[in-house]
């Protein structure tokens, strides 16, 4: 869960590949035409899985009192297969330029809510306090609300750090789902305190960011009218 739509992302950065990708013609049909990516494409699908796999998630969880270790190992599976999902649109999408409107609003959803859901599934069992629920929850809907606030200046780019929280917050959060104990039940609480530190710290970051673009936005605007004045006068 990086925060950028992963249906969303662009693949200029990456070779395009050699076969076609799955683009559905607009109505015209000339050469030259404007085309569209279909909606029933790979990275699209991955992600629709990814929001099934929440009430099932949610389901397995909560099954005998969520405490029985073989329904927790089935919750842990398939907060998995979401998590893997969520790497293979993101990739898929890049590599063949699947890029669509249902994609930049559902991705970023569907992230959320498998890590809200099980955040909020531990909690409930006393698993997990609410305090840490509650600020990676925050943080995570927050900087959501923040890339829409300067979206129009410009988009903040998904950091080394923010990939790294979203892999400690993974493995934290499946470390609580499956039924441990000993020193891996020990070790999960470090691997969790980890994941809220980065939660955090890139939060922090991404707020930073986002002010730097806004103002550097807003200055560009006001260089832009001030370039206009000048030339509306100029021409009188």
């Amino acid at each position: 869960m990086t925060g950028v739509p992963a249906s969303a992302a662009s693949g200029g950065a990456m070779a395009k590949p050699q076969h076609k990708p799955q683009y559905e013609a607009l109505s015209g049909g000339a050469a030259g035409s404007v085309r569209r990516v279909s909606l029933w494409n790979i990275a699209n699908i991955l992600t629709m899985v990814r929001l099934l796999l929440v009430p099932g998630f949610v389901a397995l969880m909560m099954w005998h009192g969520g405490h029985d270790p073989a329904w927790r190992s089935f919750a842990w599976a398939a907060f998995t297969v979401a998590m893997i999902t969520d790497l293979f649109d993101g990739e898929l999408a890049r590599r063949y330029d699947l890029v669509t409107d249902f994609g930049k609003i559902a991705d970023p959803i569907a992230d959320k809510a498998i890590m809200g859901a099980a955040l909020a599934c531990l909690s409930v069992l006393g698993d997990l306090p609410w305090w840490v629920t509650g600020v990676i929850l925050f943080r995570e809907l927050g900087i959501t609300a923040l890339r829409f606030w300067v979206i129009r200046h410009g988009v903040i780019p998904a950091s080394r750090g923010g990939k790294l929280k979203t892999l400690a917050q993974g493995v934290a959060v499946g470390m609580y789902v499956l039924a441990l104990t000993g020193p891996l039940a020990t070790l999960r609480w470090w691997v969790m305190a980890v994941a809220v530190v980065l939660t955090v710290a890139t939060g922090l970051d991404y707020v930073r960011q986002a002010i730097v673009l806004r103002r550097a936005g807003r200055a560009r605007e006001r260089a832009a009218r001030a370039a206009g004045t000048t030339g509306r006068g100029s021409g009188e």
